[in-house]
């Protein structure tokens, strides 16, 4: 019998401007507010707006840091942190994908504690981060119901994580109007990160029980937005359900954490400038092809839930919304490989993941 804890300290509010409407929960955080996201994204959903709002209709003073890079990296939260520390504010509020609402993490460490950003991953610091409110733009990262926050290492050259329970946001608000503006491509690319932590979670060598339950259901409201995704002609209905599927990845990787799908996508997103989602959708293939020789019956799972047939349609339907693989020498097969095999990722993947293993998935992918 397994042991373990369910830990999700995040209060979901989910709705058409709820943000606005439950302004009050905001005022329960304080008095001064640091807006933390990136150039255009959160004016562009509306997002801003509404949280502009219901700022200003509890009579909270705002700044806003509007620096926020893709994939940021340790200077660029640093500056964000420099900047918090300057306002002084009582909470954050990250609006955005995956990077704004990762570095709303760090910048929330960094405004009460005056160390170098590198220190972030001693994941212990003299003061707890301040509280965190978390409104995603896209319906992939589920980083508003994670303590995760991922960031661009250039000296190691790749992403990593830091995590301490206290970055678990305090509230997160799913608007999917939020969502409605994103090109295709950018849809498609964040739809394919929130199946990947689905799978991935499902699939992880520290899946537990609640977390099956999870990743079935999202798994499930997945499927029912494939056909637009395919199309290119999504719903609203569509995009609420994308958004309330990536929510729930979120809380699956929460407890399982991510596996070599992860591991594996990380160089092709630093080294060649692939989407981080789409990095995953095209590895997942392989990645369950590999994963069928140990956990068969949870991949037939995997297919049910989608409803697919076999992983063979499944690669097909990863290749048609992600595209084509980059192409690589095979110098940067074992480069990668090599930087996957140390990492955390793939020791919670099923099987022996070898570096022999890792180079055979990036190379039938």
């Amino acid at each position: 019998m397994q042991n373990y804890s369910f830990f999700m300290p995040t209060r979901v509010i989910h709705g058409e401007r709820e943000l606005v409407k439950q302004a009050g929960l905001l005022k329960q955080l304080g008095n001064r507010c640091l807006l933390v996201t990136g150039k255009t994204s959160a004016r562009v959903s509306g997002a801003l707006d509404d949280a502009v709002e219901a700022l200003k209709s509890q009579g909270i003073e705002y700044e806003l840091f509007d620096q926020v890079e893709n994939n940021p990296s340790l200077e660029n939260v640093g500056a964000g942190g420099k900047a918090a520390r300057k306002f002084r504010p009582d909470f954050i509020l990250g609006i955005g994908g995956g990077s704004p609402l990762d570095a709303s993490k760090a910048v929330a460490v960094l405004a009460v504690n005056n160390i170098e950003p590198e220190e972030l991953y001693r994941n212990k610091f003299d003061n707890p981060p301040l509280p965190i409110v978390a409104v995603p733009t896209t319906a992939g990262t589920g980083s508003e119901v994670t303590p995760y926050s991922v960031l661009t290492h250039n000296e190691l050259e790749t992403k990593k994580s830091f995590s301490v329970p206290e970055l678990f946001p305090r509230i997160a608000f799913l608007d999917w109007r939020y969502t409605e503006k994103l090109p295709l491509s950018i849809t498609r690319d964040t739809a394919l990160d929130a199946l990947s932590h689905l799978v991935e979670g499902y699939l992880s060598r520290k899946a537990i029980g609640t977390s099956d339950f999870l990743a079935e259901r999202g798994m499930k409201l997945w499927a029912k937005c494939l056909k637009g995704l395919r199309e290119g002609a999504l719903t609203p209905e569509d995009r609420d359900l994308l958004l309330v599927a990536s929510t729930l990845g979120g809380m699956v990787i929460a407890h399982t954490g991510t596996t070599l799908v992860h591991a594996l996508g990380y160089p092709l997103t630093y080294y060649h400038g692939l989407p981080h989602g789409r990095a995953n959708g095209l590895l997942l293939g392989e990645y369950l092809r590999f994963s069928a020789q140990y956990v068969p019956e949870r991949v037939n799972d995997v297919l049910a839930w989608l409803g697919l047939k076999d992983i063979g349609e499944f690669s097909r339907i990863m290749g048609e919304l992600a595209g084509p693989m980059v192409g690589l020498t095979g110098e940067e097969v074992k480069q990668y490989a090599a930087k996957a095999a140390a990492t955390k990722n793939a020791a919670q993947s099923q099987g022996d993941v070898t570096e022999t293993v890792l180079q055979r998935i990036l190379e039938c992918s």
